[in-house]
């Protein structure tokens, strides 16, 4: 168990690493290439993208634990009908942000904060990376499809390839072709594309258990899914429109500089986070197949040895930002402007501390999630990123200034520490 454990948490963490590296090649070759407003722009930009990955989250994890549960209690109908059905779902609303990003663009980038420095940039990106919204969702789905379906070193293979991919067209766009910011977002929107074409193999080489089928009761369906994906899909989404709020807040406290260097500060967390998503997506189809079989002794060996892996990365996530912030804000600062440094190696160094509590809180949902818990996950879901964070950081803002934006994350995460450990207590014994 304990192999295998490792084998998909291992292939997983890679994999949502190379998917978060999206927006991480990104900012890099943007804030070298465009300086600070290209950075802000592109920060202000990112919950829109956490919306599109949210959405795919939310469809491909709650279908895949379905699917996973329905195969281990033998119902390969339903099985497959669960997979038709989030594969359609997932092709209408990516449409459908297509379209919101065609008509929509400059009036969501004025709804997120940009200025006249950042709207023509902040626009641009937008547009094009929601015009590929239905390559990204599809590919969320397939990915959690293929590593529900025993192929997890396909699906890391894919979510990899295409983060590749992304680094070197983000060079080749940026450099070589000077396309400005258009380059940046036309290479992250390239990303999925080439990870979808990947994971179709599984497909294509006759590997796969799941087939297309007719849905049945989709509303119901739908909210069956939805209810198992929920925790995934909140701790990606709310981070991100948490992040709005941190823009906001630090437009506010220190103008286009300081959203700047929440842009270096939260695009790092964004790549700490994926570990933890990594993780609990790794050892969701372990625990859903356990969960399905009646094995309750195995579920619990595995949510144990899951947190326990959770603590150990969150330890080695604080050291690293406290020991090694400074080159870490240098990466992102082209000009060396030593303001956007100061304000990006404090956060780095408070910021990251959330980390210690993030990977439990993270994983006890998802454990919640993959055992059909669906309230208890999405309650805890929302606390740490939605509900209490907002309102820690709106508290804290007010109370301690730019110090109290940079305590909200850690404060957030060590309150929901022991919420999630009362809930897995519960769990556990139940």
């Amino acid at each position: 168990m304990t192999r295998t454990f490792f084998k998909y948490i291992s292939l997983n963490m890679l994999g949502a690493l190379g998917l978060s590296g999206y927006i991480m090649a990104d900012t890099f070759f943007v804030a070298n290439r465009l300086g600070a407003d290209g950075l802000a722009a592109l920060n202000l930009a990112i919950p829109i993208f956490g919306l599109v990955n949210g959405l795919g989250i939310l469809l491909g994890i709650g279908g895949a634990t379905r699917y996973s549960i329905c195969r281990y209690q033998e119902d390969p109908e339903r099985a497959n009908r669960t997979f038709t059905l989030v594969l359609l779902t997932g092709l209408i609303l990516g449409l459908a942000l297509s379209l919101l990003g065609a008509f929509g663009a400059q009036p969501i980038a004025r709804l997120l904060g940009s200025n006249a420095d950042t709207l023509p940039l902040c626009t641009v990106y937008l547009r094009t990376v929601l015009l590929f919204s239905p390559c990204f969702l599809l590919n969320h789905i397939m990915v959690c499809f293929v590593r529900n379906d025993g192929n997890p070193k396909l699906a890391m293979t894919a979510m990899l390839t295409g983060s590749l991919a992304n680094i070197a067209l983000d060079y080749l766009f940026l450099y070589p072709l000077n396309m400005g910011i258009f380059g940046a977002a036309l290479a992250t929107g390239t990303a999925p594309v080439i990870g979808l074409c990947l994971s179709s193999l599984h497909i294509l080489t006759r590997r796969n258990q799941f087939h297309p089928a007719r849905p049945a009761a989709p509303v119901r369906s739908l909210a069956d899914l939805a209810g198992l994906g929920s925790a995934a899909f909140l701790n990606e989404f709310t981070s991100c429109m948490v992040l709005a709020l941190y823009n906001v807040l630090m437009l506010q406290a220190a103008g286009t500089t300081g959203v700047a260097a929440y842009g270096i500060v939260a695009n790092l967390a964004l790549m700490a986070l994926a570990l933890f998503t990594g993780l609990s997506q790794g050892a969701q189809p372990l625990i859903s197949q356990a969960w399905g079989r009646g094995d309750r002794r195995q579920v619990r060996a595995l949510c144990r040895l899951a947190l326990l892996t959770a603590l150990l990365v969150g330890l080695g996530l604080a050291l690293t930002a406290l020991f090694s912030a400074t080159p870490l804000a240098a990466l992102f600062n082209r000009d060396g402007d030593p303001v956007l440094e100061q304000i990006a190696v404090d956060g780095l160094r408070i910021y990251f501390l959330g980390f210690l509590f993030a990977g439990p809180n993270i994983i006890t949902a998802a454990f919640l999630g993959a055992t059909e818990q669906s309230r208890a996950s999405f309650l805890l879901s929302l606390f740490r990123g939605g509900i209490g964070i907002a309102a820690i950081v709106i508290l804290l803002a007010w109370l301690f200034g730019m110090s109290g934006i940079w305590l909200a994350f850690p404060v957030t995460e060590l309150l929901t520490f022991f919420l999630a450990f009362g809930a897995s207590r519960r769990a556990l014994r139940e």
